[in-house]
């Protein structure tokens, strides 16, 4: 009968554990995606008045412009998913890089201490963006990891657990830009 007891209780001892592995690497995805979201709120925060000061030199650019604030409202609302959050990030963060390289064909806009000011601190919460990504992306890693191989795979089904998407860059934004083209539109 004691043999027994031992047995039960390393098995459950056994369950437990997988149960809190599965519950702590849930729990730092949450964590660091949250910390992702708040880099993101204060980027969007800062695009509208990055948008006010580069909208009377980009006249070409209004219409990026528009579909940048358009983003920002999505951004902001609070009705996204996660994966919707990771989807619009990457399309903000390859537009934001456009009007940069945009910008190059404004002298004066260059040398405007506001524009100056908004583009180091747009820069910072970018490099902030990225270091916060390569940390979700591990956390997300040793997750997915979790869910999928034995034998944490069987409580992870049995907590529903599935995989969690990760930031990717897409192959066309691997590319260089074609900066000529930017102005073409």
């Amino acid at each position: 009968m004691s043999m027994g007891l031992i047995v039960l209780a390393v098995i459950g001892f056994f369950i437990i554990m997988l149960y809190n592995s599965l519950i702590g690497k849930k729990n730092q995805v949450e964590n660091v995606f949250g910390s992702i979201d708040t880099l993101l709120k204060k980027r969007y925060d800062l695009i509208p008045n990055l948008v006010s000061t580069v909208q009377t030199y980009m006249q070409h650019e209004r219409g990026t412009l528009t579909e940048i604030t358009a983003m920002r409202a999505k951004a902001v609302s609070g009705n996204l998913s996660d994966d919707e959050k990771v989807d619009l990030d990457n399309k903000v963060s390859k537009m934001m890089g456009g009007i940069m390289v945009a910008v190059e064909n404004y002298p004066d806009l260059k040398a405007n201490q506001n524009f100056i000011q908004l583009q180091r601190t747009l820069n910072e919460v970018e490099e902030q963006i990225s270091a916060a990504r390569r940390a979700y992306n591990a956390s997300v890693t040793d997750y997915n990891n979790a869910v999928e191989m034995l034998p944490t795979s069987f409580m992870a089904s049995m907590m529903t657990y599935k995989r969690k998407q990760v930031f990717e860059t897409a192959e066309k934004e691997r590319q260089n830009i074609d900066v000529k083209s930017l102005f073409n539109k």
